[in-house]
């Protein structure tokens, strides 16, 4: 108590109703500016009770100081966390370094002679976490009060319950409180009034995570009220219906995802195989050639631009694809422009070439797989439910592949290479007659379409490891998209990536990655039976040419 308002406190009781109206207003008015002054925080006798003596009597003393949110309590017990408070004789301090602080004040108080660690077992330093997430629930960082809360979901503690009362009615983020009641729930369902367990049972009908479910499932078990038992079963099949949406639409996304890789892997080679008629087998070689010059860029960023690392994907972006086109070009102009027509020769030129830019990659960066690091903005991911989360670079990546699509979509439509390169495809001879370099454009042709490999393979240095064989997992898969898309059809090609992944994660999620991929494989080869042209035909004069 403050000496001026216990002075005041005790003069108004001398005086009693004679007592003038002035000097009680004023009593009123000092004592509600000191009351917050005056809060209760944590004692050194709460701190000793927390600190030593028997675990259940320990965490006793933790749940009283949370039960009060007693200023200081949250910075005492995050330096036990750190294992920075010690024993002096019987006085809690906490030493950091050779410095000691007072655990109540904070002050810097002389290093004790002698003191012993605080030792705290397992379950301690379990209560301890539990306790420090609980009481950053009222912390007025959004993001921290989310993660106390997702701390607290998989250990409900009737303990704790008071602080989170207190934290609901004081929450604004509409998606933390809907979790705060969600733990509030979980921890009345282990309450000893019936009436309580079946509001808590039916409130955790609204919930969508896994580990609500796991609860549900435990509390089934030790559950003897047949009206809890029948209200937690009622919201069991009400989380699985939703957990069952979320696992599709999980398993929806990675199809498309997958299909967005494919349809990158496939662009390039719908222009040399679908439009030149060339078997590039080396294409999966130039992807990976994309993949080693964002690494290479990435490395660069890292020595000499360490703050701007997070930008460094954008640069590696342009050099993947230059360094995948200038490859092309040079293979296009040194062996490939004698093989037009000879579609065998071809094939084994380009099988060829590609053993002799993996042994190229062996030694230049060593046959280990390198790491390619996500920037920032790439990492983590869009939690929508309890059950289904995208990842960022996943999601970046279709976005990527959407762009690269639309852009030669208008390169080959609208711009005059595209009509060079129709017109060289369609009718090499007349090209030529009209004065189109046919030997230009075919070295531009397999330049761009190299380029998007080496692009390709910038995406998928995001999703996974680099090595010398990064190629080989997707050149199959590629020339089946292209083949079921439709020889030259780029439509075909968005159709086909699409579908060969949403058809190969559903199978995935039944038989096996394995089966899936022969499953897809006896599909491809039944539907080409049936449809040689693939979904989607040449028409017109091309079509017979």
């Amino acid at each position: 108590m403050f000496p001026v308002l216990a002075w005041l406190k005790a003069l108004l009781i001398v005086l009693g109703s004679n007592a003038p109206r002035w000097l009680c207003t004023g009593a009123f008015a000092i004592n509600a500016l000191l009351l917050p002054l005056s809060a209760h925080a944590l004692t050194i006798e709460q701190a000793r009770a927390i600190a030593s003596g028997e675990t259940d009597a320990r965490i006793a003393a933790i749940n009283t100081a949370l039960a009060e949110s007693q200023p200081g309590t949250l910075e005492f017990l995050q330096a036990l966390a750190a294992d920075e408070v010690k024993l002096a004789g019987d006085k809690p301090v906490i030493v950091r370094g050779d410095k000691a602080f007072d655990v109540v004040s904070a002050a810097a108080i002389a290093m004790p002679s002698a003191a012993e660690d605080v030792v705290n077992n397992n379950r301690m330093r379990g209560e301890i976490d539990n306790a420090i997430a609980a009481l950053s629930l009222l912390s007025s960082d959004a993001k921290v009060r989310l993660e106390a809360v997702k701390a607290l979901q998989g250990e409900p503690d009737e303990g704790k319950l008071p602080l989170i009362e207190k934290a609901l009615a004081a929450e604004s983020d509409a998606q933390i409180k809907a979790q705060l009641v969600m733990v509030r729930a979980a921890i009345m369902l282990g309450s000893s009034e019936v009436a309580k367990r079946i509001e808590a049972a039916r409130e955790l009908a609204s919930a969508n995570e896994p580990s609500i479910k796991l609860l549900i499932n435990e509390r089934l078990k030790v559950e003897t009220d047949n009206g809890v038992k029948n209200a937690l079963e009622t919201s069991l099949q009400a989380i699985n219906a939703k957990l069952v949406w979320g696992e599709r639409l999980a398993a929806a996304f990675s199809g498309i995802s997958l299909g967005s890789i494919l349809l990158l892997v496939a662009l390039g080679l719908a222009i040399t195989y679908g439009l030149m008629g060339v078997i590039n087998m080396a294409h999966g070689e130039l992807m990976m050639i994309g993949a080693y010059a964002t690494y290479v860029v990435q490395g660069l960023f890292r020595q000499y631009l360490p703050g701007a690392f997070d930008v460094y994907l954008l640069a590696a972006i342009p050099v993947a694809f230059a360094s995948a086109a200038l490859v092309g070009a040079a293979m296009e102009r040194t062996v490939i422009r004698f093989l037009y027509g000879r579609p065998l020769e071809t094939l084994l030129a380009t099988w060829g070439i590609s053993l002799v830019l993996m042994q190229a990659v062996r030694t230049i960066f060593g046959a280990q797989n390198v790491t390619v690091e996500n920037p920032s903005w790439m990492s983590g991911s869009v939690q929508l439910m309890g059950s289904l989360a995208l990842p960022w670079n996943r999601i970046i990546i279709l976005g990527f592949a959407l762009f690269v699509l639309l852009a030669m979509a208008l390169l080959i439509g609208r711009t005059r290479l595209g009509l060079f390169v129709r017109s060289v495809t369609q009718n090499r001879s007349m090209a030529s007659c009209m004065g189109v370099n046919t030997a230009r454009v075919d070295t531009s042709a397999f330049a761009l379409g190299s380029g998007v490999a080496g692009l390709a393979g910038c995406a998928l240095s995001q999703i996974g490891n680099v090595g010398p064989d990064l190629g080989q997992s997707y050149i199959v898969d590629a020339f089946m998209v292209v083949v079921l898309g439709g020889v030259g059809q780029l439509a075909g090609t968005v159709y086909a990536a699409m579908g060969l992944g949403v058809v190969n994660k559903l199978i995935e999620g039944w038989a096996g990655a394995v089966l899936a991929k022969i499953a897809v494989l006896l599909i491809i080869v039944v539907f080409i039976q049936k449809r040689p042209q693939g979904l989607f035909a040449l028409k017109g004069r091309s079509a017979e040419a």
